[in-house]
């Protein structure tokens, strides 16, 4: 429920302009070069990453012993910052289709590098993760803390 609430938040950001990042597309794009077939298997594996980050979230809650959406929250945002300022500004050097900054554009990139913050996406897109991450780990906390 969680991935599904921080997908949400991220889909409706770029349908509303506020965004070009498309998570489903940067995870797809690993596997296969076809834009549409890349969507579908972004998909689940963004599903299959939600699942591995909730139960670092789980951990965190049980050896912490205590589950609360703040916590969660607060979890949220150091996910976020370390994937705007350390993931993502590294990923082109992995992903076998994304420009690099350093090389440039070749003839099988899809995809544009998302750059520090992925401000390269659009100037709100730094906002739009946060507030997606922060939703996520709160629906974590108030999840987990039955």
């Amino acid at each position: 429920m969680a991935t599904t609430s921080l997908t949400a938040v991220l889909i409706a950001a770029q349908l509303a302009g506020l965004t070009r990042l498309d998570f489903a597309l940067a995870l797809g794009t690993l596997v296969t070069g076809d834009p549409d077939k890349a969507r579908v298997a972004g998909f689940f594996l963004h599903l299959a990453a939600g699942q591995g980050f909730a139960l670092g979230y789980a951990t965190t809650f049980v050896l912490l012993d205590r589950a609360t959406w703040w916590l969660g929250m607060s979890l949220g945002a150091i996910h976020v910052a370390v994937v705007l300022t350390v993931v993502l500004p590294l990923l082109p050097g992995v992903h076998p289709r994304m420009a690099s900054l350093r090389a440039g554009r070749a003839s099988t990139t899809v995809l544009e590098p998302p750059g520090l913050l992925a401000l390269n996406y659009g100037a709100q897109t730094p906002a739009v993760a946060a507030v997606a991450h922060l939703v996520y780990g709160g629906a974590l906390g108030l999840l987990l803390r039955a």
